[in-house]
């Protein structure tokens, strides 16, 4: 499950022995790439190596003649101190028994067999007891290793850790939603015994809804409980709660102290809410080398977690488009559309079989990530002759998983087949081969051709190899410019370890200019590639179900992480006003606060919506020159249509600024330009301008001041009079003429009316052409 996942993120990185601190300095000391990722960064140049390697040399020899001695020393040291250790472990003394107060003995000799520790053999109770002579049978002398007390608790707790894994063995085998809310019973039951991991499991379900009923109040209290027990998964939950104010008083003070000792505990979730309040100031002093430091951190470990495939693809799926346009926006397949390239795929139609299979090979756009159909997939298309298919089963094979077997073998003949067809995949499959040995003896050259194959085809993990090797200086010689080159255009095509590389390249400045906060958001970028990610789907189904409150939470969560889409997509439903868990006269600041972040980050929707709550005062007083500011930004910085033609309603009503229909007309026409959908508001606005700026310009002169400066002599001619009573009588005439021809109409027969012809509409409410 995600909630398994997010945990085993964690667990993985406590269990390293390096501290947060010690992996962030160990970056400075040289620099390799291991499969395309750079795992250790360097802040020379070239020329500063070079000048070094002199220095460096002469070291060495001091260094391999000191080596022989340090060794020696150093293991005397160790067998001193294993001694000292041996001297000093503590010695366990016997409660109650026969002997009372005596030290155990170990070994000691129970039923023909020898214990070196505490045993609950021959006893129904499950207390631990030793002997304090080696034969307890000769002896009879024997003592509790725990008190009563002890044993209980001990027994308690084995208890608890076997209901546990009964729990997770069931959430992990099943994909059910019925037989995940049956485990969730047993995590919950071991939960009341206290046990520390099931605890998490069932907060984390209470905080989010997730199989358990959605409990924010409960939610707190285990957090807290676990936050007293130094849980760095608690202490980052209770900043959370904090932080968005859910279930206690928002304190951003709180929330940054138990964010910190998280992120001190190991949790990559608030190191990476700490990188980016760092990086956009939020409760703290703005600064790039602490968000660097913590975004680097978390970057690590999902670049170590990134397999060739590239992990599963992220859905940032934005609320307000989706309810605007259902599934356009999204991305998402429909199930027919699906049914439809299956039906095809069944049909022999190779394209939809290859389709099918990178579609379940990855997952993402409504389609679970499923090996084994994009295995039955691909051999589908293979058999056809397909290059494509063929390509990424060696990638299958190479890799290795549940479904497909590991076999470099096997690997190799595929890439080969599908790069004698000249597919990318294959060349860059098949360079992969020669860079590491796999199947093949390795050959840096023939790894080197390969690469750039692949890399001329614009296959990204050409271009990402290619670059792995200019940066090493493996097969070639070593250039950071052509390294910048290659990771620069396989980041173009969306490779997270080309951001990776890219990051570590302007964090220590090698072949680039250093600049932190490029490197913070190239990291920025690849932090939010990590597994946690699959949350914002978990949160957009949860909504899609009508589950707003659940969705909320969600979002909001990953909102803290910096997600920009998580931000507005939180904002957007506070903004509707469907979420039940935040009160109503918070909506709106709250709205506001993601809004703003949302905006800073770039989002133009957000930066228009900024400048509507100040102009009708939501969520803050009315304030039209803050809204203009915001309108302004959305015009300048994103070409927004919709800012445009508020900033002409804005300079035609003199809000926020000086009235001025000139400026406004200007705006109303930028905003036509900008997007075709403005048009018809435009032309309306533009009608009702000319109304108001005829009115304005007959207002402002005086008609009969224009009349007495008109000379009719100078204008008609001297017979001007003439010519106007000549016109008056032929009107005259005409008028007449027509009453006439009316008159003698021949009269209808009763009952018969005239048909009344069809009015045309007037012209103001005609649709422009």
């Amino acid at each position: 499950s995600l909630l398994d996942e997010e945990g085993n993120q964690d667990e993985s990185l406590e269990s390293k022995t390096l501290s947060a601190e010690d992996q962030v300095k160990d970056h400075s000391r040289g620099t390799r790439v291991v499969a395309g990722q750079i795992f250790l960064e360097s802040g020379k140049s070239d020329s500063q190596s070079e000048n070094e390697e002199n220095f460096h040399s002469q070291e060495e020899e001091k260094e391999n003649s000191l080596e022989e001695l340090n060794s020696l020393e150093m293991s005397n040291l160790l067998n001193k101190d294993l001694e000292e250790a041996e001297i000093q472990s503590p010695v366990l003394t016997a409660i109650g028994g026969t002997a009372d107060g005596e030290p155990c003995h170990f070994p000691f000799l129970f039923m023909e067999k020898e214990y070196a520790e505490c045993t609950a053999d021959g006893r129904e109770d499950g207390r631990l007891w030793c002997a304090t002579t080696y034969d307890y049978k000769k002896d009879q002398k024997w003592g509790f290793c725990e008190s009563e007390e002890q044993s209980n608790k001990r027994r308690q707790m084995q208890e608890a850790e076997d209901v546990y894994q009964i729990g997770m063995k069931i959430l992990n085998e099943s994909s059910k939603k019925a037989q995940k809310k049956v485990a969730y019973q047993y995590l919950l039951k071991a939960a009341d015994m206290n046990h520390t991991k099931a605890m998490e499991k069932v907060s984390y379900a209470l905080l989010f809804g997730d199989y358990l009923k959605q409990n924010i109040q409960s939610s707190k209290e285990l957090f807290e409980k676990l936050t007293e027990e130094g849980s760095p998964k608690g202490q980052m939950a209770l900043g959370f709660l904090y932080a968005s104010g859910l279930g206690v008083n928002s304190s951003q003070a709180k929330a940054l102290v138990y964010y910190t000792f998280g992120a001190l505990g190991g949790n990559l979730i608030a190191h990476m809410i700490l990188g980016y309040r760092y990086w956009a100031g939020i409760g703290v002093l703005q600064s790039c080398e602490s968000a660097l430091t913590h975004y680097r951190l978390v970057a690590n470990h999902v670049a170590s977690d990134i397999s060739l495939t590239g992990g599963t693809v992220v859905q940032r799926i934005r609320l307000a488009d989706e309810v605007e346009n259902p599934g356009m926006a999204s991305g998402m397949l429909e199930e027919d559309l699906i049914q439809y390239y299956q039906f095809l795929a069944e049909k022999g139609d190779v394209q939809a079989q290859v389709g099918l299979g990178q579609l379940h090979l990855h997952g993402g756009r409504g389609v679970e990530q499923n090996h084994q159909r994009a295995f039955e997939y691909f051999n589908q298309a293979a058999n056809a002759g397909n290059s494509h298919a063929m390509a990424f089963l060696g990638k299958m094979y190479s890799e290795g998983s549940d479904v497909v077997p590991q076999s470099n073998e096997t690997a190799l003949q595929y890439f080969k087949k599908a790069a004698d067809m000249g597919n990318p995949v294959g060349q860059s499959g098949l360079g992969m081969a020669y860079l590491y040995g796999r199947g093949v003896p390795v050959n840096y050259e023939l790894a080197l051709k390969y690469f750039q194959k692949a890399a001329e085809q614009g296959w990204v993990d050409g271009q990402l190899q290619l670059g792995s090797m200019y940066y090493n200086g493996i097969g070639v010689k070593k250039d950071y410019k052509q390294a910048l080159k290659y990771f620069n255009l396989a980041s173009q095509g969306g490779h997270i370890l080309a951001f990776y590389n890219l990051a570590q390249m302007h964090a220590t400045g090698t072949g680039v200019m250093r600049s932190c906060h490029t490197a913070v958001e190239l990291f920025k970028n690849v932090c939010e590639r990590g597994r946690w990610s699959e949350r914002l789907m978990t949160a957009y189904n949860s909504y899609k179900d009508g589950d707003s409150n659940s969705a909320v939470v969600q979002y909001l969560l990953l909102a803290e992480q910096g997600y920009e889409v998580a931000q507005s997509n939180a904002a957007f439903i506070l903004d509707q006003k469907e979420a039940s868990i935040v009160g109503e006269n918070e909506t709106y600041p709250r709205a506001l606060l993601h809004w703003n972040r949302a905006a800073s980050q770039g989002y133009t929707v957000a930066r228009i919506k900024l400048g509507d709550y100040h102009f009708y005062g939501f969520g803050t007083d009315v304030d039209y020159e803050t809204a203009f500011i915001h309108y302004r930004l959305a015009s300048e910085q994103q070409h927004s249509a919709q800012a445009m033609f508020n900033l002409g309603y804005m300079h035609e009503k003199g809000l926020g600024i000086k009235q001025d229909i000139h400026l406004a007309k200007r705006f109303y026409d930028m905003a036509a330009e900008a997007s075709p959908d403005a048009q018809v508001p435009v032309f309306l606005a533009l009608c009702k301008l000319g109304v108001i700026y005829s009115l304005q310009y007959i207002r402002e002169i005086n008609i009969r001041e224009v009349f007495s400066h008109i000379d009719m002599d100078q204008l008609l001619g001297p017979e001007w009079d003439l010519y106007l009573m000549t016109i008056i009588a032929l009107l005259l005439g005409t008028i007449i003429a027509y009453r006439q021809r009316q008159h003698q109409a021949i009269p209808r027969p009763a009952g018969l009316r005239p048909a009344v012809p069809q009015q045309e509409p007037p012209p103001e409410h005609q649709a422009p052409q």
